[in-house]
Order: structure tokens, then sequence, then C-alpha cells
């Protein structure tokens, strides 16, 4: 008979937890939102043995049980409410071999709540490079648990890691220390107010903003026989408890932990003095920045141009063999566009993903929040406004989600409303298809016109959150006092398979999450597109034939789409915002994918696939169609002019409802939502009214 039991994996940041995770749940895995909250979830299945499965929460990263963020209350709810059915029925604290000293501090608070927990010390690949050497009898009779060395790069120890888990009830879950040495007036009269509760877990609720069935702040501070401390007393306490778990920690490993600092061959100092140098760290950033995108148009054009062709081939398939019909036509005209404009951008967003998450592995992305904190104080920003701004080249929202790890608000919400200008990879297929479009392939000393221009955008949209923040630092009164403090792990080998995992889940993500956006909006603007009021629509045919005597066949075939496209729903709402749109360069078709773009600005090329599709019946790929469009005069309507305007008008526009949304749900007001799209579009609309009348 097959049994399950939930296993809870924490771990400070940078611990390698998610290499865990990763080689216990390969691709067995899902990611999704913890109940009415926006932290990330992440759980996997795990096979121990033939009998028993695991169900892993991959829990967010934190230094201990004392709350400072959403992300760490949610593993402090998680620990103390048994009655959730990811409740754990062990504890998994992964530790790193050269920081046990500060890992073991959330050790000891977990395995404190009568937990069984298991301790996990990874890298130790690392420990003769770095002249450590740990006595394990020793550590595991002192700490009171077992421990499983492992290392996810080399794969080892993961069996005995699976065999410790099997055997996780041997576990003891006797307390790391006694409550009662720190204030014993205090813990006493608190076991006898609450006797049947477990003593560091009524603390913890006390001390945490964290509420749980029967035990919370209000039953504690209402109690007749206990009366709570001021929160000063409070802190206090907490800190004599940090201090005590300390020197419990410190002794434990003086015996069980030795570094031979002769003997290690570490190479970090030496990197460290180039990667983050004053001068040289930021000309090696630029450098990795321009071959990042150099290699994203190099290596992603031919998987493209394999997936534009084979669309439109399909799409012409099912218009010549499938019978004639209203689903034909939908099948062929709306949907299988749509899927096109999706599917085309794969590789692009692939490849991004796969050079963001090589940085993350190797160490490298600490070395750039740490080199960018010198910069960012003179905008108003904090050291930590590099992590949602550089995640926010992923997508936004969970870069909005990211700036809750920064404790002066002030800092936070600007960094929120200027994180938008961060270029996501949903503005990727847009300027991929319109760099494709207007900028001639070439080079410059043997960089690439295409990939230079794409790393503009990133900078333009990179400079602007600045120039924004600096602006917002100026004009909003808050007063407040913030400090940066910022880990620098190892450098390491990136591990393939968390890429491999890592670029897997945000293709996954973009091609699920904004694909049933994109194919819900083709089927409607294919709705909008195929049908129209009046005779101009429903007697196109005629009205053309008579206007264009001397057309015949597919010349004048081609003229009745146009005009019926034109009469149609779609093109009468075009139409009445041409005005608005014609000086920016952009014709109703533009103006249709502009609108249908604010629901996600990846929409803007499957919103054109459709309606280039509707409009003509032969076999063109979405490229080919864009490029022969031409304006009344016969100029190309897609020429450097507007190509440069409409790229810059989504370098700035606020085109993201979800975005929107999630700023509503962090700071708590619709003011700063409205601000960020009404301010945005302007600053779009101008700055693109500004470059077209230059360049025209």
């Amino acid at each position: 008979m097959s049994r399950s039991l939930n296993i809870a994996l924490l771990g400070n940041p940078n611990t390698g937890k998610t290499s865990v995770f990763n080689r216990l749940t390969g691709l067995t895995q899902k990611v999704g939102n913890y109940p009415g909250i926006t932290v990330e979830k992440k759980e996997g299945i795990c096979k121990l043995n033939r009998t028993t499965k695991a169900h892993l929460i991959d829990l967010p990263g934190t230094y201990s049980l004392n709350a400072s963020s959403m992300d760490e209350s949610v593993v402090i709810e998680l620990l103390l409410n048994k009655n959730s059915k990811d409740f754990p029925d062990v504890a998994v604290v992964v530790a790193d071999v050269e920081n046990l000293k500060r890992n073991l501090l959330l050790f000891t608070q977990v395995k404190d709540l009568g937990i069984p927990t298991l301790l996990v010390i990874n890298m130790a690949d690392q420990m003769k490079r770095k002249g450590i050497t740990l006595d394990l009898k020793l550590l595991e009779k002192r700490l009171d648990t077992k421990i499983a060395l492992v290392s996810t790069r080399e794969n080892q120890g993961l069996d005995q890691l699976k065999a410790l888990l099997l055997n996780y009830r041997k576990l003891s879950t006797k307390p790391t220390i006694d409550l009662s040495t720190i204030d014993k007036p205090y813990f006493e009269n608190l076991k006898v107010t609450f006797p049947n509760q477990q003593l560091y877990k009524l603390w913890l609720v006390i001390t945490q903003d964290v509420n749980f069935a029967k035990i919370d702040r209000k039953r504690v501070s209402d109690a007749t026989n206990f009366k709570t401390q001021s929160e000063s007393e409070l802190k206090r306490l907490q800190q004599k408890e940090t201090v005590k778990r300390y020197q419990i920690i410190n002794e434990i490993l003086k015996e069980g932990l030795l570094i031979d600092r002769d003997s290690a061959t570490d190479l970090r100092s030496r990197l460290d003095r180039i990667l983050i140098h004053k001068f040289w760290g930021y000309i090696i950033f630029f450098l990795i920045l321009m071959t990042v995108f150099q290699s994203i148009f190099d290596w992603s054009s031919i998987p493209q141009d394999f997936i534009d062709t084979s669309f439109a081939a399909l799409s012409e398939y099912a218009k010549t063999n499938l019978p004639e019909g209203v689903f034909t036509s939908l099948l062929a005209e709306g949907i299988i566009p749509g899927l096109g404009g999706i599917i085309i951008f794969i590789p692009q967003i692939a490849f991004l993903f796969f050079f963001i998450s090589i940085l993350e592995e190797t160490g490298y992305m600490s070395r750039v929040v740490f080199l960018m904190d010198r910069g960012l104080r003179r905008f108003g920003l904090s050291g930590k406004s590099v992590i949602p701004l550089i995640s926010g080249t992923a997508c936004a929202i969970p870069a909005v989600m990211a700036t809750r790890n920064i404790e002066n608000w002030k800092e936070r919400l600007i960094t929120i409303l200027v994180t938008p200008f961060t270029t996501c990879s949903a503005r990727l297929p847009v300027y991929a298809i319109l760099i494709a479009l207007v900028i001639p392939q070439g080079s410059f000393l043997g960089l690439n016109y295409q990939g230079l221009m794409l790393m503009f955008l990133y900078l333009v949209g990179f400079g602007m959150a600045l120039i924004s923040a600096w602006i917002l630092s100026k004009t909003l009164k808050i007063n407040s006092k913030s400090y940066f403090v910022v880990e620098m792990p190892n450098y390491k080998l990136p591990l393939l398979k968390n890429v491999g995992i890592t670029v897997w889940e945000k293709t996954r993500t973009f091609v699920t999450e904004a694909g049933k956006i994109i194919l819900a909006i083709s089927i409607l603007l294919w709705v909008m597109a195929s049908y129209g009021p009046g005779k101009d629509f429903s007697e196109a045919e005629s009205i053309v034939t008579e206007l264009y005597s001397d057309l015949e066949g597919e010349a004048l075939s081609n003229k009745i789409n146009a005009y019926q496209l034109e009469h149609s729903y779609i093109g009468i709402l075009g139409k009445a915002i041409e005005p608005a749109i014609s000086p920016l360069g952009y014709d109703w078709k533009i103006g249709i994918a502009l609108i249908s773009s604010f629901a996600a600005r990846e929409v803007f090329v499957g919103t054109l696939a459709t309606i280039y599709s509707v409009e003509s019946d032969a076999e063109e790929t979405i490229k080919n169609r864009m490029a022969s469009e031409v304006r009344a005069n016969g100029q190309p309507l897609f020429n450097l002019a507007s190509g440069i305007s409409l790229m810059l008008f989504y370098a700035f526009a606020m085109q993201c409802m979800s975005t929107l949304a999630i700023v509503k749900k962090e700071t708590n007001s619709w003011k700063w939502p409205m601000v960020q799209l009404f301010g945005m579009s302007l600053l779009a609309y101008i700055v693109a009214f500004s470059t077209y009348q230059i360049l025209a």
C-alpha cells in the first residue's frame, strides 16, 4: 500500500535549497501562489521508494523565523498551521557548508517547533577546496538530529537523504534551547496560562504578526492571568533568544567544524576584486549584457524563421483542405495565426531566461546588485531595488512583489512605480518583429545592428526608470531611513539541470499564461474583423468590383478583403482612433493592435497576425505582410521613423493590466496604478510623437 508524506524545504537564500528541490523532484513540480497572497509557491513530487511518495514544498528563503517580510511570514504560517493540508510531516533545513553558523539559527528555530527536522549540508564538493572538515557524528549528537551531506552539483548524498526521510519518525523533536533561561518569570507564566500549547509556538505567535486557530494575538492579550510585554521588551527578549541560540551554535561548531585557511584554494577574492571593481565591474557587466543581446538575435533567428513559415503554411493548408465555413475561417485566420504569434517568440524568450539563469547560478547576479548599489543611491533607490529592476527583465509582476524586501516605504514605493519601465519579456516579441522589419542587417565593429538596437531599448527603459526614480524621490514627501545588506554567495559552475528547469518553467509560463490571453484576443479580433454593420461590409464584393472594374483574380480579391476589413467592427474602431495616432506614424490597424495590447504587450504581434491573415488569402508570413504594408502615398508603413516610434512607445507605455492589479495589491490603493497608467502612457505618446516627427 502506497503512502505519502509532506516535506517542507527551508533554508537561507543562496544555500542551494532550490537545487536540492530540483534534484529530488526533477520536472515533476508546479508553480503557483499561496491562497490569498502573491508569494510564489513551488511544489513537487519525489518517489522515496516503491511504496512512498513525498510531496515537497520549496518555501521562500528566510534567514530566521523572526519575520520581517511577507515571504518569511508565509514560512511561519505554514509551520504553525497543523490543519493545513501542506503542514509538514518532516522539515528539511538546507545549509551551506561555508555558512553553517548563520544557517543553523533557522534549523534550531524550526526544530523547537516540535517538527521532526532534518539537516542537509549542501555543497559538500566544496569542502576540500575550502579547507573545511566536519565531524558529522559529533554534529548529529550535539544538534540531536540526522545530517545528510550532499552535493547537488555532483549528485551525491541524495540517496542518503531519501533514506533519512523515510525514517523521519526517529528524528528527535526535543527543543534546542530552554526558553525559560531567557526570562524565567515571563515564560513560566506563559506556560501556566497556556498549559496545552507548545511554548516556542506561543512565543512566535506573540512576537510575529501571525494568527492561527485558537492561538492568536487577541487570545494572548485577553488572557486573565497573562499580560504580554511591550513591543520594546518583546524585541529585547527576541534579541536575547537569538544570542542564546548563537552561543549554543558556536559551542557546537567549535568542536564539529574545522577550517584550514592555509589549505584552501579559493579564487573568490581575486574574482571579486575585478567583478565588483568601481570601474572594471561596470565595463564587464556592460560587455556581458551586449553578448547576451547579440546572442538572443543571432541564435534565435533560424528557429524563428522556421516557426514563422510553418504557421503560414499551416494556415494556408487549413484554408485549402478544410471545408469552407465559419469554423475553417476561424481556424485559419484566427486560431492558427494567434498560436503562431505565441510560438514564434519561444526561442528568444528561452535564450533570455537561459542567460539570466546562468548569471544567477554562477553567483554573479549578487555582485551586480552590490555593484549597482553605489549608483542607485543618488537616484533615491535602495541597493535592494536592483533585484526588482533586474528581475523586471523577466516580468514586472514578480518584480513588483520582490520589493517587499525593501524595508523603507518610500524606496519601496518608488521602486514599484518605476519597475515597469524595465524591459520585460512581454516587450521582447514586439521589439523582435519591429527590429527585424526596420533595422537593417549588418554589423559595426563586429556587433550586429539588430542586437545593438535591442540593447539600446533595454538601456533606455532602465535609464527612464532611474530618471523617474530621481524625480519621485524629490517630489514624494516621505521621510524614512534605510540600510542595504546583500549576501555574496560563492562562485560556482552553473548546474545545467537547474538552468534547464528554470528555462522550461519560465517559457512554459509565457506560453500558458500569455498564450491564453493572446489566443482569446485573437479569436475576439477575428470575430470583430469578420463581421460588420451595414451594406459597406455585406456588399463589399459588388462595391469593390464596380470601383475596380479593371482588376481581376488575386488583385481584386485582395481589394475586396481590404475593403471588407476596413468596414468591419474592428475597422470602424481603428478608424475612430486613427486621428489620434497618425501623428505618431501609425495607421488604424496598428491602433487596434495598440488597444488590444493594453491587456498584455505581447498581444500586439498576435493582433496584427490576425488582422493581416483576415485581410490576405496568400501564404505569407506575418513579417512579410507587415513589410509589404504601404501608406496612401505608396511609402512603407513600417519604416525607420514609424518603427522606432512604435518601439519607444512600447518602451514607456504601461500596457499590462496584470501589473496594475499587482501594484494595487502591493500599495493597497488604486491611486498609484492610475498614476502609472496615465503618466507612462502620456510619456510614451510624447516620446513616440517627437521621435516620428524628427525622423520622418
